[in-house]
């Protein structure tokens, strides 16, 4: 994802003197960008041992500890803002978001990605049907996510515009459900951040819960190899702080060529 985050940097084709990556981690979208792109990059996290084990990078980066939703900059200060997997932690996310329109410069751009809201939904229903039979009821037990109808919204009600939003899947296969959640609970702690941020989370799940949940999981979603697939949704985001310079939209009404032309359009060729 990191990388898929410089590849959008790229296409913007201009060389950012200052750039911010919130929620870095250990530097996951630093270490795929070029110092002919980005020249100095800010990197902020949380969690003080990621800054530390960051990767290396061409470019230079200086490491601050800060909360994404209390950025300790001033305004108009970078040209570009990037974050990648990292927003879905974040406690009040439209605070997030008009923090970073804040610090970005008069037509900065900012690039992000989050998980979207069918990330694991086979670990989520089976985890949940499996909870409905053996106990009755049902508690989160996977961290909320942020649906893409709402995405757009909070970007635009935080002052960005000329908003793109797309969504990517990654599905990532493992032998059965105890090995997706070992995954979560160990590597993906450390690299993503996954487990479940939510206070009404049950703390524990029995073991006759688990063994129908790995069953279920199995049934309704198993491969023919007989593994099981873990589904990630990823949303992108772009959007721009306003400046002059940049194109507006044509006034209504204002066209020269209607769209029922467009048929005829080898014959005006």
């Amino acid at each position: 994802v990191g990388g898929r985050i410089a590849d959008r940097v790229f296409d913007i084709t201009r060389t950012f003197p200052l750039a911010l990556d919130v929620g870095s981690g250990r530097g996951y979208i630093a270490q795929h960008l070029t110092k002919e792109t980005v020249e100095k990059l800010i990197q902020v996290d949380i969690a003080e041992n990621a800054l530390k084990n960051a990767v290396e990078s061409e470019i230079p980066v200086v490491s601050v500890i800060a909360d994404e939703e209390f950025l300790p900059f001033k305004e108009d200060t970078f040209d570009l803002v990037v974050s990648s997997l990292s927003l879905h932690w974040v406690n009040d996310l439209p605070k997030a978001f008009r923090e970073i329109h804040q610090v970005l410069k008069p037509d900065g751009v900012f690039i992000g990605a989050m998980f979207g809201g069918d990330t694991l939904y086979e670990l989520r229903c089976s985890l949940q049907l499996a909870e409905l039979e053996r106990e009755g009821g049902f508690s989160p037990h996977v961290s909320p996510f942020t649906a893409v109808s709402d995405l757009g919204h909070l970007l635009s009600r935080a002052g960005f515009n000329t908003l793109t939003v797309d969504t990517d899947e990654i599905q990532v296969n493992y032998p059965g459900l105890f090995e997706v959640m070992e995954d979560l609970q160990g590597k993906y702690i450390l690299c993503m951040g996954e487990s479940n941020c939510s206070w009404n989370r049950k703390p524990l799940l029995h073991r006759e819960t688990m063994l129908a949940a790995a069953a279920i999981y199995q049934e309704m979603y198993g491969n023919s190899d007989g593994s099981v697939p873990a589904t990630f949704q990823i949303y992108y985001m772009i959007g721009w702080k306003f400046h002059e310079s940049q194109a507006k939209p044509a006034q209504r009404g204002s066209a020269t060529v209607s769209f029922g032309d467009l048929a005829k359009i080898d014959g005006l060729l």
